[in-house]
């Protein structure tokens, strides 16, 4: 089959990389990808929130399948336009993206499906908001209603960091604030049709910017899989008391969700609490998630795209460990300096592969042909290895290889974990 990935981060060059190595996938193509995606793709220039444009695309292309990668494309219709042209396509219409699109619109399906999460407030005014915050006190939890790139959530004990960014939200349209959520955050994604839920192998993120999670929040500095120390069933629970709930609300209400389901989730001491839906692959999660998976990606999201999950075969893991560190641009998550040359990409691919590569996030060539830094989140370095150590291990020896004046990353990601397993 011909597929076409909509999206140019390092969560679409990890969906490429997997789809370049489905032996179905005769012919692969990107919109607009990035330099690295262009080892493993063609690509083509395209308005990402413009749905009729990808559609105009793929329609042009051939394209048996569209994978649509960001949150902003079907937020806007994107998948929609292309199904309307008889294409198969990965991701959910806009109807039911507003799962991501909108916070509030999250909990009301969340509280119609039973489905376990924060209590909460939905605010339009400074005098809701404040009353919301009185009411659940520290920490505040102060989340935009609307898209926000992972960046629209506020935690602090700051009563007044919490006020400035819920008028910020309110002044240009509403505000989530939420009682604080304790214990570990997991995410799990999950395929599904419509109907059929199939759950990936959960991960966990880093969204800090520093280590021992000082900083600001960002999109995410590191992930790694799978979870050594999540109990066994926690997959089973999730699928049963929240994703398949969700679903089937969806589809009651007559607008399915077809596509990537992601919670996010927090393991609290009163059981497992959402704390976030996301309508499309978490990025960098998908990067440790897919280095894992040994079932051909194209057949999987072509038969979800179908409608055809519920005899699709049982999935097919690695029994390996996955960790990846991302390489941030200088001053992220604030205003990143781009322009900046990478080197050392050719020592990982020589020394450190198949073992640990590059995934390409915010990359683009310059004039001279060199690789330079065109975005916050730049590359993320992926390894794997038989433990988390030794994934760990292979990914931070790979990633110091890499220059790139001014450019950042973390320096525990999984470290707990991996002491943990190790005993």
């Amino acid at each position: 089959m011909k597929v076409l990935v909509i999206g140019g981060g390092a969560r679409e060059h990890a969906l490429c990389r997997a789809l370049s190595r489905d032996p179905d996938v005769r012919e692969l193509h990107c919109a607009p990808g990035n330099a690295g995606i262009a080892d493993v793709a063609r690509l083509h220039a395209v308005d990402v929130l413009d749905g009729d444009a990808i559609a105009d695309l793929a329609a042009r292309l051939g394209a048996d399948l569209v994978v649509v990668g960001p949150e902003a494309p079907l937020v806007g219709g994107a998948a929609d336009a292309v199904r309307a042209r008889g294409i198969d396509c990965f991701g959910p219409g806009a109807a039911a993206a507003r799962l991501e699109g909108s916070k509030a619109f999250a909990k009301d399906v969340m509280a119609e499906a039973d489905v376990p999460t924060a209590r909460s407030y939905v605010c339009t005014t400074p005098e809701q908001t404040d009353t919301a915050l009185d009411a659940f006190g520290p920490p505040y939890v102060v989340k935009d209603d609307g898209l926000a790139a992972g960046k629209g959530v506020v935690v602090t004990e700051d009563l007044e960091a919490a006020r400035a960014h819920a008028r910020a939200c309110t002044a240009a349209g509403q505000v989530v604030v939420e009682e604080f959520l304790d214990g570990p955050e997991v995410s799990l994604f999950a395929v599904t049709d419509g109907e059929t839920v199939v759950p990936l192998s959960p991960a966990q993120d880093f969204k800090r910017a520093y280590d021992d999670d000082a900083g600001p929040n960002t999109g995410g500095m590191g992930a790694y899989s799978p979870l050594p120390w999540a109990d066994p069933k926690l997959v089973d629970e999730v699928v049963d008391t929240v994703l398949q709930p969700t679903v089937d609300e969806m589809r009651r209400r007559g607008t399915p969700f077809t596509g990537l389901l992601y919670a996010g989730l927090a393991l609290t001491s009163r059981g497992v609490r959402v704390v976030e839906f996301n309508a499309r692959f978490g990025d960098p999660e998908t990067q440790v998630v897919l280095a894992r998976l040994r079932t051909p990606l194209g057949g999987l999201l072509r038969a979800a795209a179908q409608g055809r999950l519920a005899s699709f075969p049982p999935l097919v893991w690695s029994d390996e460990s996955a960790v990846t560190v991302v390489l941030a641009a200088r001053d992220y998550p604030a205003k990143p300096r781009t322009g900046d040359v990478i080197t050392g990409l050719d020592d990982v691919a020589a020394e450190d592969a198949p073992d640990a590569y590059v995934l390409h996030a915010g990359t683009e060539l310059d004039d001279a042909g060199r690789v330079v830094s065109a975005g916050g989140r730049v590359l993320c370095v992926t390894a794997v290895g038989p433990d988390l150590a030794a994934a760990r291990d292979r990914a931070y020896e790979a990633i110091r290889r890499i220059g790139l004046d001014g450019g950042h990353h973390r320096g525990d990601i999984a470290a707990r974990a991996a002491e943990a397993a190790a005993g």
